[in-house]
Formats: C-alpha cells, structure tokens, sequence
C-alpha cells in the first residue's frame, strides 16, 4: 500500500516556484510527520478537528525531501508498518508534525482515492505499511 498524494489545477507554475512549494511542504512536515488514518469523511480543512474513529498512525520514518526538478515531489523514508489500533472502514488520512500540527487532510480508498489500501476494512491488530511515502505538490495553479 503506497501513499501518493497529487493535486492537479488547471494552469502551469514556474519551475522555482513549485520546486520552492516542495520545500515548503518538506520543511513544514519535519521529521517524524504521522499519517492518521480515519473512518468517515474528511473535515472541510486541515485546521478543523479530525472527525471518525482513529484507526491506525503510521509514522514516517526521518525527514520528507523534495525534489529540485520541478516536479514539485517530496519523498519520505518507509515508516514501519502500523497495528490497526480500531477496526472500521478508513475514509480519509491526516498528514501531521511529529508535534500534531495538522498540514493536509486527503481521502481514502482502493483505487482513484488519495491514499489507496488494498482494502479499506481495517481490523483492530492488524498492520497497516504505506511503504516509502511521496507527496505531490500542485506543479498547476487555476486561472483566475
């Protein structure tokens, strides 16, 4: 199960401009970022109190690195799998600082969803491993 996060909006960005994006996110998300993964639907932003059950918290392993290729990815090392803490259907994730600051919320799924499991019916004791997550930033911006 590998968590890839991509946001595509409609025109195209400088080079710096989403090489310096990338960066941001890395340098905001730190070392030792978690990804909580949730049931239910997604809160409207990532500063609104996660909603659902908490059903397992993969920590990432190290810092995230960007990429300076325009490509606007980061990359992180592969966390060790997670014990699925509550059994439940997984709905959406949260991407943290090791210090609980919240920077991005996305949906789950098993295919055409920001994070795709294998399966979605995760069950208490069991192990979730995202392998080595990566992050896109948007490399488009929409036109106004």
């Amino acid at each position: 199960m590998a968590l890839t996060i991509t946001a595509a909006l409609a025109a195209a960005v400088d080079t710096d401009a989403t090489n310096a994006s990338a960066a941001a996110y890395a340098t905001a998300l730190g070392s030792g970022a978690t990804i909580k993964i949730y049931t239910g639907t997604k809160p409207a932003t990532p500063e609104t109190a996660a909603t659902g059950t908490l059903l397992a918290t993969v920590t990432v392993s190290g810092a995230w690195t960007a990429t300076t290729d325009g490509s606007g990815k980061l990359s992180a090392g592969n966390p060790a799998a997670a014990t699925v803490a509550a059994s439940g259907t997984a709905g959406w994730f949260r991407v943290a600082t090791s210090a609980g600051t919240a920077i991005l919320d996305g949906t789950v799924g098993t295919t055409g969803a920001d994070l795709n499991l294998s399966t979605v019916a995760l069950v208490a004791g069991g192990q979730v491993d995202l392998d080595a997550p990566t992050l896109t930033v948007p490399v488009t911006s929409p036109v106004a």
